[in-house]
């Protein structure tokens, strides 16, 4: 194969590639990047190490090499894989997917133990919410799935609506390990991406954009808990 072909094909490769990211949503460019770029500096390195470049293909090569590995690293640390905020209490698992802000959860106990709250119908929802009454850790977190999913649900009941956003009440003191699931990152997280993670996630929880109080207080918790490892 003559270098001008393998050179034409090499950047046929990166046309592709840029194409490719342009039809990427913003939300996800900086992902694909973070991979694409090094596969993309590999694919150049390849032709010109072909096309006798060596001098210069193989150190992008090597260059590739380690931004791949740097990018697999970082993955790890910031990110648990499907992008989810998880806060368990006694009797409920409830997940926040952070580029959506949809919210979910599994009934842990009672009456529909092993079932998903998206799949119950607001009776049910209401008779969960009277069998968690003695639990307020799985009831802030109820009440949090429920100003979401049905604004209007507290007509009917009489309630104290009073909620702050210092730490949530609970069971016991948050672990390290509950802190990081909270704030959908991965163990080692530097004190930059969990700065980052509280930030984007109060902005979908905060009350004063029609968050959850219940929720604010338990993601500023889990900050609290894993800053108090770098001081």
């Amino acid at each position: 194969m003559s270098p001008i072909a393998v050179f034409l094909g090499g950047a046929l490769i990166l046309l592709a590639v840029v194409a490719g990211l342009l039809s990427v949503k913003p939300s996800a460019l900086a992902a694909t990047l973070r991979y694409g770029l090094p596969v993309a500096m590999a694919g150049v390195g390849g032709v010109l190490t072909l096309i006798g470049r060596a001098s210069i293909g193989i150190p992008l090569l090597a260059f590739a090499a380690a931004m791949f590995s740097r990018a697999r690293r970082a993955s790890r640390a910031t990110r648990q894989p499907g992008g989810q905020s998880y806060v368990r209490s006694a009797a409920l698992e409830m997940e926040l997917d952070l580029d959506t802000g949809e919210m979910n959860g599994l009934v842990l106990a009672g009456s529909f133990e092993g079932r998903e709250l998206n799949n119950l119908d607001e009776p049910d929802l209401m008779q969960l919410h009277s069998e968690l009454a003695g639990d307020s850790e799985s009831l802030g977190l109820l009440e949090a799935y429920l100003d979401r999913r049905t604004p209007d649900w507290r007509a009917g009941f009489d309630m104290n609506d009073d909620a702050g956003l210092g730490a949530s009440p609970g069971s016991g003191a948050m672990t390290q390990k509950e802190a990081y699931e909270v704030l959908g990152l991965g163990p080692g997280a530097s004190e930059a991406e969990i700065r980052e993670a509280h930030r984007r996630l109060m902005k979908r929880m905060h009350p004063d954009a029609g968050g959850s109080a219940f929720l604010a207080g338990r993601i500023n918790e889990a900050k609290a808990v894993l800053l108090s490892r770098h001081d």
